[in-house]
């Protein structure tokens, strides 16, 4: 099933897709690794192929001026639930972003303590703020940060893009699985990074 928002466009086949760059931004969500100990964020967990369709899609954004804000875990250990589940990992100060992404300085970093980069952070004003209403998500994992973000982005009545080969399941369940839920749960609109740069272009 495909989905037609007013800031997307599609033909009747499904094949030509267009955003408005004015209203959109691209969430990079948990696209890290570690530069301390860490129990999840080793930087030879993510595959190649997924690094670079990221940072891609970064390229992409900033080529079409679209702001790209980033999500990332910001732990504080000792407190945060989620250590008591995974582990000391994402711990404020002990990540970076994929070098293989080129940040520009006028990319927004929003650190977060749980999934969602949403939940008790400034991710929704700033959007607002911005003039955006629908989100583009790109990072990890898919079934869980990837996953609860977009949840609360429909709740917050944003709709989104899946990018489906620059997102990455590798702790639970399946890729898949998420991708599924995200475009029947939330009707996230899934493309690969290849079909993101033409409409981007």
């Amino acid at each position: 099933m495909r989905y037609s928002f007013a800031i997307m466009t599609f033909n009747p086949k499904g094949e030509t897709m267009t955003i408005d760059t004015k209203k959109t931004a691209l969430l990079v969500i948990d696209a890290i690794e570690a530069v301390a100990d860490d129990s999840l964020y080793d930087p030879d967990a993510a595959t190649k192929a997924y690094r670079e369709n990221v940072a891609r899609a970064v390229a992409a954004a900033h080529a079409a001026g679209m702001p790209v804000i980033y999500c990332n875990d910001a732990h504080v250990p000792g407190l945060d639930r989620e250590l008591e589940l995974w582990g000391e990992h994402g711990v404020a100060g002990g990540t970076r972003v994929f070098p293989e992404i080129e940040q520009a300085v006028s990319d927004i970093t929003i650190p977060k303590r749980r999934y969602s980069g949403f939940f008790q952070t400034d991710l929704d004003l700033t959007l607002r703020e911005l003039g955006v209403t629908t989100v583009i998500a790109v990072g990890a994992d898919t079934n869980i940060c990837v996953l609860h973000t977009l949840a609360d982005a429909y709740f917050n009545n944003y709709a989104s893009i899946v990018v489906t080969d620059a997102t990455m399941t590798f702790l639970c369940g399946t890729q898949e699985g998420a991708l599924e839920h995200c475009e029947k749960c939330y009707g996230s609109e899934l493309v690969p990074i290849a079909e993101l740069e033409g409409a981007l272009a």
